[in-house]
């Protein structure tokens, strides 16, 4: 599985994901937020692709127009509105264990800059293994991401039975005004789901 398809078993699957939709040229964006656009490609390598985040939708228009010629016919561009993340992490699900990473703010600060606040593991035959900080995830977050990561080894136990790893990339975040300020309610949103193979 990669992007393309993660974007919609996102959307299908009983957990929370952003709130996107497909980027078209009649598309018309709020301009009291701010927005992202991403592209996911139907196949070949999509890691790495072109994205605009957190941008004014001025610039989010222009940017998805572009994507939209260079990619409309590989994929699909998406778009939704801008969060701040409060806490990110990946969910790692395979067959024996589930493992929950975590890092202050942005997922950005655990897959580019390798830093990492929390790794709970949780084998399939029970038991939990936490290295770092044991208070940066509280009880109740654990239990709310192993809940969602029971829902997509579910979904996915034949790939996964296979030797398949799914990852699942999620924040607890808040949505942003133009200005990047938090507004409303802090809430869990998973972005990207992707299957590895394991050799």
């Amino acid at each position: 599985m990669n992007k393309y398809m993660g974007f919609f078993e996102l959307k299908a699957l009983n957990v929370p994901s952003v709130p996107w939709d497909t980027f078209t040229s009649d598309t018309v964006l709020d301009k009291e937020l701010l927005w992202t656009i991403r592209v996911a490609t139907a196949a070949g390598n999509d890691l790495n692709l072109p994205r605009a985040v957190g941008v004014d939708s001025e610039e989010a228009q222009a940017r998805g127009m572009e994507l939209l010629r260079e990619y409309g016919e590989k994929g699909i561009v998406i778009y939704y509105p801008y969060f701040i993340a409060e806490k990110s992490g990946v969910l790692d699900i395979n067959s024996q264990r589930l493992v929950i990473e975590a890092v202050d703010k942005d997922l950005w600060n655990l897959v580019t800059y390798g830093r990492k606040d929390v790794t709970v593991i949780v084998p399939a035959d029970g038991g939990t293994q936490m290295t770092g900080d044991g208070r940066f995830l509280t009880p109740d977050e654990i239990s709310e991401l192993m809940r969602y990561g029971a829902v997509i080894r579910g979904r996915f136990r034949g790939e996964i039975s296979g030797g398949t790893s799914v990852l699942a990339e999620w924040s607890y975040a808040y949505n942003t005004d133009i200005r990047r300020k938090p507004v409303g309610q802090r809430y869990l949103v998973f972005y990207e789901l992707r299957g590895l193979s394991v050799l």
